[in-house]
Protein backbone atom coordinates (compact mmCIF):
# COMPACT_ATOMS: atom_id res chain seq x y z
CA UNK A 1 0.00 0.00 0.00
CA UNK A 2 0.83 3.41 -0.81
CA UNK A 3 2.13 6.28 1.83
CA UNK A 4 -0.45 9.74 1.57
CA UNK A 5 1.38 12.53 3.67
CA UNK A 6 -0.44 15.64 4.37
CA UNK A 7 1.58 18.38 2.96
CA UNK A 8 -0.20 21.90 4.55
CA UNK A 9 -3.28 22.69 6.30
CA UNK A 10 -4.94 26.02 7.01
CA UNK A 11 -8.25 27.33 8.26
CA UNK A 12 -10.08 30.63 9.12
CA UNK A 13 -13.31 31.49 10.48
CA UNK A 14 -15.16 34.77 9.12
CA UNK A 15 -18.74 35.82 10.12
CA UNK A 16 -21.53 37.61 7.94
CA UNK A 17 -24.83 38.84 8.18
CA UNK A 18 -26.05 35.91 6.83
CA UNK A 19 -24.04 33.28 8.92
CA UNK A 20 -21.28 32.39 9.10
CA UNK A 21 -18.49 31.30 7.04
CA UNK A 22 -15.07 28.74 7.11
CA UNK A 23 -12.79 28.23 4.99
CA UNK A 24 -10.10 25.47 4.56
CA UNK A 25 -7.04 24.32 2.65
CA UNK A 26 -5.50 21.08 2.90
CA UNK A 27 -2.30 19.34 0.74
CA UNK A 28 -1.86 15.79 0.11
CA UNK A 29 0.52 13.88 -1.16
CA UNK A 30 0.15 10.39 -3.21
CA UNK A 31 2.90 7.58 -4.21
CA UNK A 32 1.25 7.18 -7.78
CA UNK A 33 1.67 8.62 -10.63
CA UNK A 34 -0.39 11.57 -11.71
CA UNK A 35 -2.57 9.51 -14.62
CA UNK A 36 -3.00 6.38 -12.23
CA UNK A 37 -4.67 9.14 -9.93
CA UNK A 38 -7.00 10.51 -12.48
CA UNK A 39 -8.10 7.56 -13.82
CA UNK A 40 -8.97 6.41 -10.30
CA UNK A 41 -10.59 9.87 -8.74
CA UNK A 42 -12.93 9.34 -11.73
CA UNK A 43 -14.05 6.24 -10.70
CA UNK A 44 -14.32 7.07 -7.25
CA UNK A 45 -17.78 6.05 -6.48
CA UNK A 46 -19.16 3.45 -5.40
CA UNK A 47 -16.02 2.89 -2.48
CA UNK A 48 -15.96 1.16 0.71
CA UNK A 49 -14.59 4.25 2.55
CA UNK A 50 -17.19 6.75 1.51
CA UNK A 51 -20.83 4.82 1.89
CA UNK A 52 -22.18 8.39 2.27
CA UNK A 53 -22.11 8.54 -1.19
CA UNK A 54 -25.01 6.69 -2.53
CA UNK A 55 -25.50 7.49 -6.32
CA UNK A 56 -23.64 9.43 -9.47
CA UNK A 57 -25.43 10.41 -12.47
CA UNK A 58 -23.11 11.23 -14.79
CA UNK A 59 -25.19 14.74 -16.76
CA UNK A 60 -22.62 15.67 -19.57
CA UNK A 61 -19.09 14.35 -20.78
CA UNK A 62 -17.34 15.89 -23.62
CA UNK A 63 -14.05 16.94 -24.99
CA UNK A 64 -12.98 20.54 -25.97
CA UNK A 65 -11.10 21.27 -28.84
CA UNK A 66 -7.81 21.50 -26.92
CA UNK A 67 -8.15 17.88 -25.72
CA UNK A 68 -9.47 18.56 -22.25
CA UNK A 69 -12.17 16.29 -20.80
CA UNK A 70 -14.89 18.03 -19.05
CA UNK A 71 -17.60 16.41 -16.56
CA UNK A 72 -20.66 17.39 -14.85
CA UNK A 73 -21.85 14.69 -12.14
CA UNK A 74 -24.92 14.70 -9.79
CA UNK A 75 -24.02 13.05 -6.59
CA UNK A 76 -26.50 11.93 -4.25
CA UNK A 77 -25.31 11.65 -0.28
CA UNK A 78 -26.78 11.01 2.87
CA UNK A 79 -25.79 12.89 5.64
CA UNK A 80 -25.96 11.12 8.74
CA UNK A 81 -27.31 13.66 11.54
CA UNK A 82 -28.28 13.38 15.51
CA UNK A 83 -32.43 13.33 15.11
CA UNK A 84 -31.61 16.11 17.64
CA UNK A 85 -30.12 18.60 15.33
CA UNK A 86 -33.12 17.43 12.15
CA UNK A 87 -35.41 18.35 14.96
CA UNK A 88 -34.10 21.80 15.40
CA UNK A 89 -33.27 22.20 11.35
CA UNK A 90 -36.77 21.55 10.76
CA UNK A 91 -35.81 18.83 8.95
CA UNK A 92 -35.58 14.78 8.45
CA UNK A 93 -34.47 15.11 5.05
CA UNK A 94 -31.00 13.63 4.63
CA UNK A 95 -30.22 12.83 1.22
CA UNK A 96 -28.53 16.02 -0.60
CA UNK A 97 -27.23 16.61 -3.68
CA UNK A 98 -23.75 17.76 -5.29
CA UNK A 99 -23.10 19.73 -8.36
CA UNK A 100 -19.69 18.22 -9.52
CA UNK A 101 -17.92 19.77 -12.64
CA UNK A 102 -14.28 18.87 -13.29
CA UNK A 103 -11.81 19.18 -15.89
CA UNK A 104 -9.41 17.21 -16.90
CA UNK A 105 -6.16 18.26 -19.27
CA UNK A 106 -3.95 15.67 -20.00
CA UNK A 107 -1.84 17.96 -21.82
CA UNK A 108 -0.91 20.20 -18.68
CA UNK A 109 -1.18 16.89 -16.12
CA UNK A 110 -3.94 19.13 -13.87
CA UNK A 111 -7.53 18.10 -13.08
CA UNK A 112 -9.79 20.84 -11.52
CA UNK A 113 -12.78 19.59 -9.11
CA UNK A 114 -15.18 22.24 -8.10
CA UNK A 115 -18.33 20.75 -6.22
CA UNK A 116 -21.34 22.63 -4.43
CA UNK A 117 -24.33 21.86 -2.49
CA UNK A 118 -27.44 22.35 -4.28
CA UNK A 119 -29.94 20.53 -1.44
CA UNK A 120 -30.30 22.37 1.82
CA UNK A 121 -28.54 25.47 0.91
CA UNK A 122 -31.00 27.90 3.05
CA UNK A 123 -29.25 26.11 6.08
CA UNK A 124 -25.51 25.33 4.72
CA UNK A 125 -23.77 25.63 1.80
CA UNK A 126 -20.26 23.50 1.03
CA UNK A 127 -18.45 24.87 -1.74
CA UNK A 128 -15.33 22.68 -2.85
CA UNK A 129 -12.27 22.61 -5.34
CA UNK A 130 -9.73 20.10 -6.08
CA UNK A 131 -6.46 20.35 -7.91
CA UNK A 132 -4.68 17.56 -8.78
CA UNK A 133 -1.37 18.36 -10.34
CA UNK A 134 1.92 15.91 -10.42
CA UNK A 135 4.51 16.56 -7.64
CA UNK A 136 6.85 19.27 -8.53
CA UNK A 137 10.17 17.54 -7.51
CA UNK A 138 8.75 13.68 -8.09
CA UNK A 139 6.49 13.14 -11.14
CA UNK A 140 6.24 9.58 -10.20
CA UNK A 141 3.80 11.17 -7.33
CA UNK A 142 0.61 13.26 -7.08
CA UNK A 143 -0.44 16.35 -5.17
CA UNK A 144 -4.13 17.29 -4.15
CA UNK A 145 -4.71 20.60 -3.08
CA UNK A 146 -8.38 20.87 -1.58
CA UNK A 147 -10.29 24.02 -0.70
CA UNK A 148 -13.47 24.50 0.58
CA UNK A 149 -15.82 27.67 1.69
CA UNK A 150 -18.69 25.97 4.12
CA UNK A 151 -21.36 28.95 4.86
CA UNK A 152 -23.55 27.76 7.89
CA UNK A 153 -26.80 30.44 7.57
CA UNK A 154 -28.85 32.10 10.38
CA UNK A 155 -29.55 28.50 12.64
CA UNK A 156 -29.18 28.68 16.62
CA UNK A 157 -26.30 25.56 15.57
CA UNK A 158 -24.01 27.82 13.56
CA UNK A 159 -21.04 26.59 15.43
CA UNK A 160 -21.85 23.30 16.05
CA UNK A 161 -22.72 22.57 12.09
CA UNK A 162 -19.49 25.08 11.08
CA UNK A 163 -17.63 22.08 13.54
CA UNK A 164 -19.51 19.28 11.87
CA UNK A 165 -18.49 19.83 7.77
CA UNK A 166 -15.35 21.14 8.79
CA UNK A 167 -14.44 17.72 10.54
CA UNK A 168 -16.63 15.98 7.51
CA UNK A 169 -14.30 17.71 4.67
CA UNK A 170 -11.07 17.08 6.39
CA UNK A 171 -12.21 13.45 6.85
CA UNK A 172 -13.25 13.18 4.15
CA UNK A 173 -10.13 14.31 2.56
CA UNK A 174 -8.10 11.35 3.97
CA UNK A 175 -11.43 9.18 2.99
CA UNK A 176 -11.02 9.75 -0.59
CA UNK A 177 -7.45 9.63 -1.02
CA UNK A 178 -7.72 6.17 0.74
CA UNK A 179 -10.60 5.59 -1.89
CA UNK A 180 -8.66 6.26 -4.76
CA UNK A 181 -5.90 3.78 -3.31
CA UNK A 182 -8.63 1.51 -2.98
CA UNK A 183 -9.32 1.65 -6.55
CA UNK A 184 -5.88 1.52 -7.80
CA UNK A 185 -5.20 -1.67 -5.96
CA UNK A 186 -8.97 -3.48 -6.95
CA UNK A 187 -8.53 -2.57 -10.16
CA UNK A 188 -4.74 -2.58 -11.07
CA UNK A 189 -5.00 -4.58 -14.07
CA UNK A 190 -7.76 -1.98 -15.95
CA UNK A 191 -5.93 1.67 -14.60
CA UNK A 192 -2.44 0.72 -15.36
Amino acid sequence: MCHVSRLSQESGRTSTKSGVSWTFSDSWQLCHPWDTVIKAAMRKYPNPMNPCVVGVDVVDRSLDTQGRLHSHRLLSTEWRLPTIVKAILGTSRTLTYIDEHSVVDPVEKKMVLCSTNISLTNLVSVDERLVYTPHHENPGETVLTQEAIITVKGVSLSSYLEGLMASTISSNARKGWDAIEWIIQNSESTIS
